[in-house]
């Protein structure tokens, strides 16, 4: 039987990032539904990267979207930390997920009327919090972007919004931030600086990571892949290569 409980060196005894208990989502009902995760139970540790995997259709954005509190699932729970999220009322969702979580899509979604350090502060203005010019500076500082803060986001790279969108996730010190593609809309090279930064959030500055992916060299900077087919977790891979995970990827008819 899959252990689904991911270890990482130290964190015996540690309450875990994210869990996921039995969790089941069925989209739509009778004839038409369709089941887009069918009982799945994993650990995410603390401190941890770990690459989310699978073919089209095996469940991997619905896997983010309910581990994030985005979507609830049509049973099982999900816990951050120590909060069970389905006991949370769509209210208290949200300010969690605000100050809590810390969110990077594929398509940057920066707001373009804005400069840069206003995309940085916006999830604390959007708190009623005012973020500190010293704090958007040392976030922007964190991904390379200190001189930028006053440019719109026109004026970057895809790259270099995509930095942004990395800080604006790490302004409320979150305890996990999920990652949806981050690299898609990149260059490999381009995409490759992304995730050396993503590694170094997790490895400098402590906190967890959790990414979709369909690019094995992008799940190697992972700690740990988790592979999903049809719905169901299909395996996982501790510290991989990125031929290791095409060849698994392979297996599961990618």
């Amino acid at each position: 039987m899959l252990d689904s409980t991911l270890h990482a060196p130290g964190a015996v005894g540690i309450a875990p990032a994210v869990a996921l208990r039995d969790i089941r989502k069925v989209h739509g009902k009778g004839d038409g539904a369709v089941v887009a995760l069918d009982g799945i139970s994993v650990a995410l540790p603390r401190g941890s990267f770990t690459a989310i995997m699978g073919p089209s259709g095996s469940g991997k954005s619905t896997f983010l979207n309910i581990a994030a509190g985005l979507d609830r699932p049509t049973s099982g729970t999900v816990a951050l930390g120590d909060v069970d999220l389905s006991r949370l009322s769509e209210r208290r969702l949200t300010i969690l997920r605000r100050e809590r979580i810390g969110f990077v899509f594929q398509a940057f979604n920066l707001l373009p009327s804005l400069t840069v350090g206003q995309n940085i502060a916006l999830p604390m203005r959007l708190d009623g919090r005012r973020a500190r010019r010293s704090t958007v500076r040392e976030v922007a500082a964190r991904v390379g972007l200190e001189n930028r803060l006053r440019d719109r986001p026109s004026q970057l790279s895809g790259g270099q919004q995509q930095r942004v969108a990395i800080a604006r996730a790490l302004i409320t010190h979150p305890e996990v931030v999920f990652a949806d593609e981050p690299t898609g809309a990149l260059d490999s090279r381009t995409g490759r600086d992304v995730l050396r930064l993503l590694r170094e959030v997790v490895d400098a500055d402590g906190h967890t990571v959790v990414m979709v992916t369909h690019d094995p060299v992008a799940a190697a900077y992972a700690d740990f892949v988790i592979l999903l087919a049809d719905g169901r977790l299909a395996g996982t891979l501790e510290a991989p290569t990125a031929d290791e995970v095409a060849e698994q990827l392979a297996h599961l008819g990618d």
